[in-house]
């Protein structure tokens, strides 16, 4: 019989337009650098809602159609909770880009994201927002850190 476990959901969204990808420079010093914005998911919220809601505080814009595309999870490595992020995209959005506390907002060709400083693990977490292959970014503590694109 399973058991419940604690768990942390938050969520990240790729917004596009055409070859460009909105991008934040992350002013968190625990994971700094290059990412998607996202957040938490709230108590009694729904994902899709969470996402909308996420974007429109990070990013000003109001996006619509946010599309599943696959998760990060791990467990804290003395397993005290497992930490989920869902990952959406989408193309529609309108509204006026501004930043937030969390950091700067900007336009990038996706072709130059290898360019910039990204976020520890960010260049596997993209393969899968942008592979329709895989569907999960996993990660485990076994003495060490360990990743695998599923």
């Amino acid at each position: 019989m399973s058991k419940p476990e604690p768990v942390i959901l938050t969520n990240m969204c790729m917004i596009c337009d055409g070859d460009r990808i909105l991008v934040q420079d992350r002013r968190n010093p625990n994971w700094p650098g290059i990412t998607f914005p996202g957040g938490h998911v709230e108590p009694g919220e729904s994902f899709v809602r969470s996402v909308i809601r996420e974007m429109k505080e990070e990013t000003g814009l109001d996006i619509a159609a946010p599309q599943l595309c696959g998760i990060k999870q791990f467990t804290h490595r003395c397993r005290e909770y497992r930490y989920i992020v869902l990952f959406y995209k989408t193309d529609t959005f309108s509204g006026t880009l501004r930043a937030s506390d969390e950091g700067e907002i900007f336009w990038i060709d996706r072709r130059n994201l290898p360019r910039y400083p990204l976020a520890d693990g960010f260049d596997q977490m993209l393969e899968v927002f942008l592979r329709d292959d895989l569907s999960e970014n996993y990660h485990w503590f076994d003495g060490e850190w360990k990743c695998e694109n599923l």
